[in-house]
Parts: structure tokens; sequence; C-alpha cells
């Protein structure tokens, strides 16, 4: 074949016959194979056979098919995985939210008076009781929530923000503390060191054209050795006599004792900081609390209502779907049940773990494959807790016909994908982080790996 001549073209037809039906929209395969061919035209001296074609089209929609949300099982032994959707919905809360989804509802009617209600109202309530505030509002992310907090605070002739320099963090995915505040029209105070700022500090930094003091709670990372940073109380007592909103930025979103529920060190709680005189906090949705993506303020009542009333509130408002799973897991810190997901994994012992393990090694005996179980440490995950490892178990597995790469590559292609990792020279799955109701897919699934040939 003369690879220069453009007559040796695909057609579209003869190709969208020989592909099929691949499980995609045929105008998605359609605008594919357009777009392949284009391509090839640009470059006529690469044209391949026709069967190659079709080879590469079928591997390209297959991928292409593959970037759909689809359930994961995570191996990865991280809790919150933020490229695996962060924190899994309680189960009463996907139920809540597929009745919201598939009906009508009442997301801005008043039932009691047949006229236009407040959005959200009844979560509000929740939220307030969960986070100790008076009142509480939830927003599309926490990065939003932190926005609209200053964006409310800063304003007449005051712009500074007066933040430590060992709390100018990145949040992750290349978002970053200064970044925020400078978007929201803030103007940074920068004070102390990367290790070490004191009250002194702030109390010297307070002007005229202060316009709140934010803390910025070290979530996604720590310092350790030779720092200091004063006491929430201590620093609230301060902006109170100065007159200034004082702020914290907590980002995980714990609302109870995290170590109650496994070998965790204490993450703070909005009730404890509000407690502790601050004014304004905001939080995620989607990591500790196990909800869907939120950020939600907590606080004053009165600052709440003011940044309700900002017009960049309604950009950033949320749907009746996040409302909806916000509503289930709220009502189930305040009923008392402790089933949200990232809870039940981080309490789960070793002994269920390992007893879980030993079932599905003793189902793939029958594969040229050694599984085998190995100690290993889970973590907190969506920059949640740094320092914090939980003993765990792996599934550890050894193929004997293909290479461990291979296995893993089969496992990520499979239905449902398994995600793990490799070290040692096993494919490692953390069974901390699969559900039990995912083990009898999982066995099923490296068994499809293997016969895959």
């Amino acid at each position: 074949m003369n690879k220069g001549d453009l007559s040796k073209l695909p057609a579209v037809e003869k190709t969208m016959h020989a592909l099929g039906d691949v499980g995609l929209p045929r105008p998605l395969v359609l605008a594919t194979v357009r777009d392949a061919i284009a391509t090839l035209r640009e470059t006529p001296e690469s044209i391949p056979d026709f069967d190659t074609f079709i080879a590469t089209m079928r591997q390209d929609l297959a991928a292409l098919q593959r970037t759909q949300m689809t359930p994961v099982i995570n191996g990865t032994g991280v809790l919150i995985h933020t490229n695996l959707g962060r924190s899994p919905l309680p189960e009463s809360a996907a139920e809540r939210l597929v009745s919201i989804a598939s009906n009508y509802s009442n997301l801005e009617l008043d039932l009691n008076t047949g006229e236009r209600g407040r959005r959200g109202g009844y979560l509000e309530r929740c939220l307030a009781l969960v986070s100790g505030a008076d009142a509480a509002t939830p927003v599309n992310n926490c990065a939003s929530a932190l926005v609209l907090i200053l964006r409310h605070l800063v304003r007449d002739g005051r712009g500074e923000v007066i933040i430590s320099r060992g709390q100018l963090v990145e949040i992750g995915g290349g978002f970053r503390i200064p970044d925020i505040l400078l978007a929201s029209g803030a103007t940074l105070r920068e004070i102390g060191t990367t290790n070490k700022t004191t009250l002194a500090d702030y109390e010297n930094a307070i002007g005229a054209s202060t316009a709140l003091i934010l803390k910025v709670h070290q979530s996604n990372f720590y310092i350790g050795g030779f720092v200091e940073n004063p006491a929430t109380a201590d620093l609230a007592a301060l902006a109170k006599r100065q007159g200034v909103p004082f702020c914290e930025d907590l980002g995980s979103g714990a609302v109870v004792n995290t170590e109650d529920f496994g070998p965790v060190e204490h993450e703070p709680t909005p009730a404890e900081i509000l407690a502790a005189g601050v004014d304004l906090v905001c939080f995620s949705g989607d990591k500790l609390l196990g909800g869907p993506q939120a950020g939600i303020i907590a606080g004053r009542a009165d600052l709440v209502a003011a940044i309700k009333k900002e017009p960049f509130y309604r950009a950033l408002r949320c749907d009746k779907l996040i409302l909806s799973a916000l509503e289930a897991v709220t009502s189930a810190y305040l009923e008392g049940r402790h089933d949200v997901p990232l809870l039940t994994m981080l309490s789960t012992p070793l002994e269920a773990l390992r007893a879980r393990g030993q079932a599905i090694v003793e189902q793939l005996a029958d594969l040229p494959i050694a599984a085998t179980l190995g100690e290993s440490e889970s973590r907190i995950g969506g920059g949640t807790m740094p320092k914090s490892a939980i003993p765990s178990l792996t599934l550890d597995l050894k193929p004997q016909s293909m290479s461990v790469g291979k296995l893993a590559r089969r496992l990520r292609f499979g239905a449902p994908p398994v995600v793990g990792y490799t070290a040692d020279g096993s494919h490692r799955i953390d069974l901390r982080t699969v559900f039990p109701r995912q083990d009898q897919a999982l066995t099923k699934a490296i068994h499809a790996a293997h016969d895959k040939g």
C-alpha cells in the first residue's frame, strides 16, 4: 500500500460497520472515528491497513469507555482516596439520593404553607447541631466556603487577612491557600515563620486594615520539632478584644472523636473549635464527615446569614442531590448511627479482615497465583490526618504465568476495576478499603484476570 495515497483512507461507514456495537452511543463512536480519519488525513505517510486501523479504533474506544464513571474496588488502603471519589456514601444516603433524584421534591416549597420555601432549611438545622454552631449552611466545596467567608469579610477598607506562614498550604490539585486569598480580593498579611508563630505576632499585625484572622488547620501535613503556635482559645480571645473576626478552615470535617473509631490521633471537630471562641469554621463534607462533595460554613448566626446574602453565594450553592445526601448523613450522626462507611472501615478489627482474607485465598487455590495475606498500614487520605497509620492486612498476589504489572493492568481493566498497588514483587490489595460485600466480586475479578490468557 502506498501510505501517502489519500484514496486509501478508511471510509467512515465501512469503519462503523466493521466496529459493530462497542457499547458506546453511536454519535460518540462516529465522532471518534471521524477524528481518527482526520488525523490520518494530516499524516498520509502513516495510513495503516484497514484491519490495523479497526484494531486501533477498538482499543481507542475501549480506552474512552473506561473514562466513564464506574464503581471501583479500592484495594489501595487509602480510605479517603481523592482519585477514587473520596468517601463512599452510607447506603441510607444513596437510597435517599435516588429517591429525590427520580421524583419531584419540595426543594424550595414549604409544604406547611404551600408557598415558596427556603432551600436546605432542614439540613441547615442538622448541620448546625452536628457542628455545635449557632447556624450553618452548605456550599459546593470547602474551597468555595472559604472564598465566600473572605468575600464577605474583606470589605470597607479592611482587606488584610492575617495568617501564619506555616499555614500557607497547598490543599491538593495545585490549589493553594494564598491563591484562594488573593482571588477573593484579600491582601495577605503573613506573620511568623514556617515553624513558629506566636500570639504576639498576631497582636502586632492587627491594624485598621485587618479584615480577619484566618487559621488553616494543618490537616494535610505536619511539622514537628522546634515549633510553636498559639492555642485556638488564646487567639480567639485576642480577636475578640481587638474586634476582629476569627475564622478557621478545618478542612477534614470530623464531627466525632476520631480516636474512638480506630488507632488514630484526635482530629479537631467544629464543635470544639467554635466552643473555643472561633467565629466561623469551614470544612469538607466528603472527607471525614463521610458525605458528598460539599463545603460547610458554620458559626455565628449573624455571619452565616450575611454570607448567604452574598450575590456569589447563589453560584456556589448545592443542588437537590447534594442536599439530600447531606441530610441523610447528618441525620445518621444525630441519631447516633455511625454507619458512615469511612468510620466502619476505620474501626474494623484485624481479626475480621483476616477471616475475609483467608476465605478469599481459599477461593484462589485453583489459580497459578501465589495468594497470601500480608501486613500493611492503611492511611486516611484526602489530605487528612497525615500522621495516622492503621494496621491492616493485604491480599498479596504473585502470579506465576504473567508479570505482576500485567496482572495489575488486567485487574484495573476488569469489570469491576480493581485498583491495588505493587510492592515487594506482589500485587497487593488492602482489605480494609474493600467492602465485605465486594469480596465475591474481587475473587471473580482475579479469576477473570487470569482466564484472559
